[in-house]
């Protein structure tokens, strides 16, 4: 594989390039992630797109949301990429991957790129290599990258740690459903977005945008927000109103950020702590290795037997790791 080739065509936004792209940062074989990592490395460094994290509970319209925002992005002309995380089930591995077949209108327009992927069960709703393919969709040139989580818990929250701006969106009267989640996400949240707000469900979701401003006001106040922020709004994705009202708000926000110099502190922020991220990763990658995955095995059987105390087991083991 001709690793500058297949950066050139990626950076000229050849699709199939891109798509090949996110499957060698997506593959977790060693030789891969040593082509992966020269792939990122010959990219454009200069290349910024706005990172849009969106997340929610399961049926709350993610998918209808992001095909209208999505198609009014491109009506504005501007390039859409899209990645959406499908979760992987715990026993078999698999996933759907059925997304992009609920975009139907978006995956038709050569001004958007929907790319699918598997959570593989990692936590956070977003596939562990969900940032080097917002980088690759930067470098293909595309204006903005919407980052779809699976929307199944508070872990969610991790999604902030890759995207510029961090949307919720909720159903209407969906209070009760995201009790779970809510702590985590509405501290996260820089703009929630009542969706469903048509029919007989406009006055409800009117209600339940009015709850969640009043809440959001009640919080702490972070230092990235100009006033008004984090706020909530009420949006149709299926009629397709308050979309426009959306995104000129989503520019305000990135406009102050960028203006008072949020904007930088917060991608530097998020290089380091995916940076920790990967460390953590190849540490525990080393833990699979034949000889380690042994000693482990055998320190285990000691401490299940009492021949060993659990701490002074983990110490000998991570120092024999170090050597």
């Amino acid at each position: 594989m001709d690793i500058h080739d297949l950066a050139e065509r990626v950076s000229a936004g050849e699709r199939r390039a891109l798509a090949r792209a996110i499957t060698l940062v997506e593959s977790g074989r060693a030789d891969h992630r040593v082509l992966a990592a020269e792939l990122l490395a010959a990219l454009p460094q200069d290349r910024q797109a706005l990172r849009v994290g969106l997340s929610g509970t399961p049926g709350v319209g993610k998918s209808t949301f992001i095909e209208s925002f999505g198609m009014m992005l491109i009506r504005q002309g501007l390039r859409v990429a899209v990645l959406a995380v499908d979760p992987s089930s715990s026993r078999s591995g698999g996933s759907i991957l059925g997304d992009k077949t609920r975009m139907d209108l978006l995956s038709r327009e050569t001004a958007a790129f929907i790319r699918p992927s598997p959570s593989q069960t990692h936590l956070g709703g977003v596939a562990r290599r969900t940032r080097e393919a917002v980088r690759l969709c930067e470098a293909a040139g595309f204006d903005v990258v919407l980052i779809e989580t699976v929307g199944v818990g508070q872990s969610e929250t991790v999604v902030a740690e890759m995207s510029d701006l961090f949307l919720l969106l909720l159903a209407p009267a969906g209070g009760d459903e995201l009790q779970g989640v809510k702590r985590g996400i509405m501290e996260m949240a820089d703009i929630i977005l009542v969706n469903k707000a048509d029919g007989d469900l406009k006055p409800t979701a009117t209600r339940t945008c009015a709850d969640y401003a009043g809440a959001l006001r009640l919080m702490r106040k972070r230092p990235q927000d100009p006033e008004g922020y984090p706020c909530a709004m009420t949006v149709s994705a299926l009629e397709e109103n308050g979309l426009e009202t959306a995104w000129e708000t989503m520019q305000t926000l990135t406009e102050w950020r960028r203006a008072n110099g949020f904007w930088e502190q917060t991608r530097a922020d998020q290089a380091r702590y995916w940076f920790l991220e990967d460390v953590k990763q190849r540490l525990l990658a080393q833990l699979q290795e034949p000889a380690a995955k042994a000693a482990l095995e055998a320190l285990s059987a000691e401490v299940a037997a009492g021949e060993a105390d659990p701490s002074v087991a983990a110490q000998s083991f991570v120092a024999k790791l170090g050597r």
